[in-house]
């Protein structure tokens, strides 16, 4: 039976001062994604960030939670799908959601799915970058990962449309199937690593048995570049620049000089005033809504 929890990377002083992965770690990284999908990175992003975009975020899921129906959920209403404040007072160039349980949600979790429950291509096409704004365990709801499942990805193994809340959930016979083969897992993620997930990867959002909201960002990345350029510096939604991605981002102008600073990647955004984007931004549709499919 093949493993089930994913490799860990510790850069050295060395590599997070460079903000780049050195031959040896960038190996090791490239060959994790290649054969589970999967690989985090630890001790890239100083805890002082993380804790004080966790203190308006937890405020804003709360806020979010109390629209019931009408929030940003994906597949039960514990699972929340909020954005990050995208202006430049809580934005950490160093930087860039589970509910506690309630007596009507206790804890409930995601059914295991992929979120490329699109028709894409066989080979990469995005990594999902996962920020972690406290210490992910299996009691506070760390998301449980099947890897090496981002090779066996398609619709044909998955049930509910593109655009449906209960979108990409893979079918419960082929779940049975891999779970002989290799189970999936919880893994501790500690507070400031990464996790780069291949966006195909099958996983599933468990339940938070604690009061504490746990926080989880997730964010897009180009796969071509994948440890080429500064670790910390990442961005929303960015995909391989041969995918005809058709969303952008949307941003405070507050940000354009900090953005537009970044010369290596090509960052789609629609720019708009800090006053319009802070009143905008917690009223995006759930996560399944939004397209990611290649245009033609």
């Amino acid at each position: 039976m093949g493993r089930s929890q994913p490799i860990s990377i510790k850069p050295t002083k060395k590599e997070i001062q460079n903000g780049r992965l050195g031959p040896r770690n960038l190996e090791l990284a490239i060959r994790s994604l290649y054969q589970d999908g999967l690989v985090v990175v630890n001790d890239v992003i100083p805890h002082d960030m993380l804790h004080r975009l966790n203190e308006k975020m937890v405020k804003d899921a709360h806020e979010l939670y109390g629209r019931k129906e009408d929030s940003p959920f994906n597949y039960n209403p514990n699972n929340l799908q909020q954005d990050a404040p995208p202006m430049r007072e809580f934005f950490e160039p160093q930087i860039f959601m589970t509910m506690p349980p309630t007596r009507e949600n206790l804890a409930v979790s995601q059914p295991v799915h992929s979120d490329a429950d699109f028709a894409h291509p066989d080979h990469p096409f995005a990594h999902v970058i996962n920020v972690p704004l406290i210490t992910m365990t299996p009691e506070n709801g760390s998301t449980e990962v099947w890897l090496g499942t981002h090779r066996e990805s398609g619709l044909h193994i998955q049930e509910g449309k593109h655009g449906e809340r209960a979108s990409g959930r893979i079918k419960l016979d082929e779940l049975e199937d891999r779970r002989s083969v290799r189970p999936p897992c919880q893994p501790t993620i500690p507070k400031g690593s990464i996790i780069i997930r291949d966006l195909r990867l099958w996983h599933a959002g468990i339940g938070n048995q604690t009061d504490t909201i746990r926080v989880m960002l997730a964010m897009s990345k180009l796969p071509s570049c994948m440890f080429e350029r500064k670790l910390t510096n990442m961005f929303e939604v960015h995909f391989a620049p041969w995918y005809r991605n058709p969303m952008k981002l949307q941003l405070a102008d507050d940000l354009k000089e900090i953005v537009e600073s970044e010369m290596s990647l090509e960052i789609p955004v629609d720019w708009a005033s800090k006053d319009a984007v802070a009143e905008q931004y917690l009223n995006r549709a759930f996560g399944n809504a939004y397209n990611f499919s290649q245009v033609k």
